[in-house]
């Protein structure tokens, strides 16, 4: 009897050690949706991140001490779960170790992404700031990168899924990390998306077929910027499983969800959207309009998920962003300063929109502010209107079997944008 208890806590011990999620895409008459240890899950995730103010692309929390990691965590981790959010998307630089931390503590998951050379790779020693994914020194360090990454994280209790990249294909027109104005010039797009985008998005696909060979229980999505070269993509990527787009269209994604699944048969999951706080209009920060463009956002992306009548094709999203970017604009200059200059225009974006004029913040995007950082290297954050209005949004449980068109637009017009915007005023003045 002595053998078989040891035996049994041996198994045990050893199931615990060896636990994986497992993690599929479900394809039926009522839509698409991503299984979870056969249960439907709908992605209520967030965009985050750790950078004090100060401090740019060049610090890692990770790299921190342990319980500065471990309080930074604790912190924005207990806002998170308390808004309802489910998932995190975090860049390969963390160890696996904090993604079962997240999950375990805070139930929370995360969409692990490698940026497949967006922001430059290191060939033979040498950094190469451009990406040419037609290189053949190129391909092979991205699916040496993309391998390695999939077999320390493939049995990490927590993972979601993996992503590969980050709007690549904006970086076949400009080469740094800072967002721009995209060309309009048709002809040039169409070019570069043929020579440069066609070789990129086939070698996403192989790496996609490379990890899925490595770890089976994980889908594979990339990041694309809105739908460009989707024409390309329905051809060279026949083996993702997901299409992730960061898109910024205003209160409404248009023709997106009908787009994908006509040509790509595919789930469309919002990598990145979302809406800035400051109005450059008034040249002041505007919470309310913030949150009403968030709100809308997420109203269209519930009511075309599967089964509820529309395009049934949505698995979820992920706001931008959970935390203020200091360093953003400029990204080596000014970052104890949270600049107001506008970077790119957001035509949907009609609040604080005059054409011809850029009106999008990359400083303002967070849905918290932040505060001063400690002596720890630690800080504050002060949740916005949008907090309290998405903490509202995410309170539906999307698959309860009372789910039906009419109770979620019932659910979203009970969401009061000025309760939110009260919620919040004794953050902004505790912050001031």
């Amino acid at each position: 009897m002595k053998n078989f208890l040891l035996l049994l806590t041996y198994l045990f011990v050893l199931n615990a050690c060896t636990h994986k999620d497992k993690v599929s895409v479900l394809s039926n008459e009522d839509g698409m949706k991503l299984v979870v240890n056969g249960k439907d899950f709908m992605i209520n995730g967030m965009n985050w991140d750790y950078f004090p103010i100060g401090t740019n692309y060049s610090y890692s929390l990770w790299q921190q001490p342990e319980d500065v990691i471990k309080n930074a965590l604790d912190a924005e981790m207990t806002l998170l779960k308390d808004m309802g959010v489910n998932t995190v998307r975090v860049y390969t630089s963390i160890q696996p170790k904090w993604i079962t931390y997240i999950y375990e503590k805070y139930g929370i998951y995360t969409m692990l992404n490698h940026s497949f050379g967006r922001y430059g790779l290191s060939i033979n020693g040498k950094w190469i700031p451009v990406t040419d994914y037609s290189n053949l020194d190129a391909q092979k360090v991205l699916i040496q990168e993309v391998s390695e990454m999939t077999e320390t994280y493939k049995n990490t209790p927590g993972l979601l899924l993996f992503l590969l990249g980050n709007e690549n294909n904006y970086g076949l027109f400009w080469a740094g990390a800072e967002t721009e104005n995209f060309p309009n010039n048709e002809e040039e797009i169409a070019a570069k998306g043929e020579k440069l985008g066609r070789p990129m998005y086939r070698l996403m696909n192989k790496a996609a077929k490379k990890i899925k060979s490595i770890d089976g229980s994980h889908p594979v999505a990339i990041c694309n910027g809105d739908l460009g070269f989707i024409d390309i993509i329905a051809e060279e990527c026949l083996d993702v499983d997901i299409y992730g787009t960061n898109m910024y269209r205003g209160k409404s994604f248009g023709d997106a969800f009908e787009s994908v699944k006509k040509e790509l048969n595919m789930p469309i999951m919002f990598t990145e959207f979302g809406a800035d706080a400051f109005d450059v209009l008034k040249n002041k920060e505007n919470q309310k309009m913030q949150a009403f463009y968030m709100v809308e956002n997420w109203k269209e992306i519930y009511e075309n998920s599967a089964g509820l009548g529309k395009s049934g094709n949505s698995i979820g999203g992920f706001t931008f962003q959970f935390s203020d970017g200091w360093w953003k604009f400029g990204q080596t200059k000014n970052l104890e300063i949270q600049d107001n200059n506008a970077s790119w225009e957001g035509g949907g974006y009609s609040f604080d929109y005059t054409e011809g004029i850029n009106n999008m913040n990359e400083e303002w995007f967070g849905i918290c502010a932040k505060g001063p950082t400690n002596e720890k290297g630690l800080y504050t954050l002060y949740p916005r209107a949008a907090y309290y209005a998405l903490k509202k949004v995410h309170q539906l449980n999307l698959y309860d079997e009372s789910i039906n068109t009419t109770t979620v637009l019932k659910h979203f017009s009970e969401i009061k944008l000025t309760d939110a915007v009260l919620m919040a005023r004794e953050n902004k003045v505790s912050l001031d």
